[in-house]
């Protein structure tokens, strides 16, 4: 998930070396902090800043007018998957089977061939999902959050006092582009994928319609909507401080020697439960026999910032990040999100365009942008626009050597909106591959329901998509900025029998791809317009009705995982 173009001309003159990322992709600010006093157990920091306003770091917010102030805010599009069920210990406790794409091989110059597409293009990131506990956090109304319970459901068309809700995503970069500060351009290796651990939150009262004092957020990882993050490691322990005030350069730049790097086509086991000290993620990677793991906890750096809507000062308090919810249903969710899941799988997509030239590392397009018809005849390139930052020369590459731009793709044109996906042409890559989630003490239950949700509505042109109202002009594929023509191309999910783990069903998600049982009617699949009830930013409590998605949920899941025995 990046900064304006007037942040980034500054970011670029502060350091001259790396900026943004992925999905993400990001931009980072150096930011030359003024020392406060702070209370017990914080500390200052230089305050490195990635910008939650245009970053594919962060997670979707429903209400980026109150969120980002002053941007011309789009968004993140987020095609996934939901899994629900009552058994107790659901929303806080389950395991994904997981295989990693691959990508196919450039030329020896490191120069794509004619049609090829790479993971990197398609997403700076995917991520596994759960709703955790913050209690500094929005709706700022409740003090206290009991972990892994259900009695943190509370609907705020009755009430606005929720608990405050952060939403953890399970991170994986893909390899091939910018590093080794993987933050700057999605990767952290020329050819190995890594993962973090990222825990958003949002620092706002909606019903006093306040915000945390702006010096503060000013210091923050991603700024009102503030990010703890953690690569995995080897053992456990994070190389460098995972709390949104602290984090440094360091945070995010991969090290062989501590964290897990995994190779295109391993299969991973991704294990989430709580633990005493907050909830732990343990990543086994079945191919190599290798493992990493991090537990979001106060003894690993993690923490809140303390919600001081006035002043201007930081408070971190460490603390222990804890599953939200006993289970998992559509009542449980992330109030301040635009999507409404609780465990979830997502592509983080639509970001990366070509580009003919830039301005410096983490700058703007100059020239065109687009398609180059050298490697898609016949191309479409034209003119730049404001949606080109985050850019980033060939030269600066580890391995494939094009020139492109990581913010959101507002114009809908960019690769991920082409049909480069997964389709079996050796010139794609293959598809990501993920089991359904098992749970229970020993992860041999299913999740008994699924459902498909994207939320187009919420980052489509809102001149034609009306999602404030009733929905109207809302599409299953977003419009390009050229004319509002549909976009030439947008992924569905599918399921194969192929084997994937210890089960024989897994989800995948891209094209027609071969071997696939069924596409779920393609695109359709995202099924019908979906109202939400949200607080109103500032209005005592009262709350209002959006559009923010399209969902279709499943009587039954569809492809359950298969029990070990």
């Amino acid at each position: 998930m990046t900064l304006s173009r007037s942040k980034m001309s500054v970011l670029v003159s502060v350091i001259a070396l790396l900026t943004i990322i992925a999905g993400v992709l990001v931009s980072l600010e150096l930011r030359g902090a003024t020392p406060h006093a702070h209370a017990a157990k914080a500390e200052t920091s230089g305050g490195r800043l990635v910008d939650c306003a245009e970053s594919s770091f962060c997670a979707e917010v429903a209400d980026p007018a109150s969120a980002f102030p002053g941007y011309t805010y789009v968004g993140h599009d987020e095609p996934s998957n939901l899994f629900y069920s009552n058994v107790a210990g659901s929303g806080n406790n389950n395991r994904w089977s997981l295989k990693l794409p691959s990508d196919p091989t450039p030329k020896s110059n490191g120069v794509p061939k004619t049609g090829q597409s790479f993971n990197f293009q398609l997403h700076p990131a995917f991520w596994f999902g759960m709703a955790m506990c913050d209690t500094q956090s929005y709706p700022e109304q409740v003090s206290t959050c009991t972990p892994d319970s259900d009695s943190n459901i509370v609907d705020p068309a009755v009430s606005a006092n929720h608990p405050g809700t952060a939403f953890m995503e399970m991170q994986f970069y893909p390899p091939g582009w910018v590093a080794p500060e993987f933050i700057a351009g999605t990767s952290c290796t020329a050819k190995q994928w890594c993962a973090a651990l990222t825990i958003d939150s949002l620092a706002q009262d909606p019903v006093k319609g306040t915000s945390l004092n702006a010096t503060c957020a000013n210091q923050l990882l991603g700024g009102l909507e503030y990010i703890n993050f953690a690569l995995i490691t080897k053992s456990g322990v994070p190389q460098a401080p995972a709390d949104p005030f602290h984090s440094t350069l360091a945070t995010f730049t991969a090290d062989p020697t501590k964290d897990l790097l995994m190779n295109s086509g391993d299969d991973i086991q991704v294990t989430m439960h709580d633990t005493d000290n907050g909830l732990q993620i343990v990543l086994n990677d079945l191919t190599t026999g290798q493992s990493g793991s991090m537990t979001a906890s106060a003894a690993n750096g993690f923490g809140q910032i303390q919600y001081a809507p006035t002043g201007t000062g930081c408070t971190v308090l460490p603390y222990n990040f804890h599953p939200m919810y006993a289970t998992s249903s559509e009542a449980t969710r992330v109030l301040w999100a635009a999507h409404s899941y609780n465990i979830a799988f997502s592509d983080e997509i639509g970001h990366f365009d070509y580009c003919t030239a830039v301005t410096g590392f983490g700058g703007n397009c100059l020239g065109q942008e687009g398609l180059p018809p050298s490697l898609y005849p016949p191309g479409d390139l034209e003119r730049t626009d404001g949606d080109d930052s985050g850019c980033f020369g060939k030269g600066s590459s580890t391995l494939v050597k094009v020139t492109g731009c990581t913010l959101t793709n507002t114009g809908f044109d960019g690769v991920p909106y082409q049909n480069l996906w997964p389709d079996g042409n050796p010139l794609h890559p293959t598809p990501i591959q993920f089991s359904s989630p098992l749970t229970g003490l020993s992860y041999t239950q299913n999740y008994s329901r699924s459902a498909f949700e994207a939320d187009l509505p919420r980052i489509e042109d809102p001149t034609v998509c009306h999602r404030l109202t009733d929905g109207s002009g809302c599409t299953l594929i977003p419009t390009t900025d050229d004319n509002h023509a549909p976009a030439a191309f947008y992924p569905y999910y599918s399921i194969t029998s192929a084997s994937l783990g210890i089960t024989t069903c897994a989800w995948q998600l891209g094209s027609t791809i071969p071997g696939s049982t069924t596409d779920f009617g393609k695109n359709n699949q995202y099924g019908s317009l979906l109202p939400l009830v949200y607080l109103t930013f500032g209005g005592g409590g009262s709350t209002n009705t959006r559009f923010n998605n399209f969902r279709q949920i499943f009587a039954n899941n569809p492809c359950p995982a298969s029990i070990p025995v």
